[in-house]
């Protein structure tokens, strides 16, 4: 697991402590973190929530009348040092 997805991993654990069911996808640049939002959350676990994923790179809340309310946040991967960047057989 990359160090994102680590940072990610554990977003996801204290999310979860707050009592939201998560999941957690990796993509090539970033990991995401999920987390289903009930409509009786209390302003306590609001905030606890809010305090998590305040950690992250971004983050945000999808409320659709079709699907409820996803609480989302991103952790972008490493971007690679300068003289890593056209890979091991590259020639500057």
């Amino acid at each position: 697991m990359s160090a994102s997805g680590v940072s990610a991993a554990a977003l996801a654990a204290r999310l979860s402590i707050v009592g939201l069911p998560t999941r957690v996808e990796e993509h090539a640049r970033f990991t995401t973190v999920e987390a289903e939002v009930p409509e009786t959350l209390s302003v306590e676990s609001w905030r606890e929530a809010l305090e998590v994923v305040a950690e992250a790179d971004r983050f945000g809340l999808l409320a659709t009348s079709l699907n409820g309310r996803t609480l989302w946040a991103v952790v972008r991967k490493a971007v690679p040092a300068t003289g890593d960047v056209g890979g091991p057989g590259y020639q500057r």
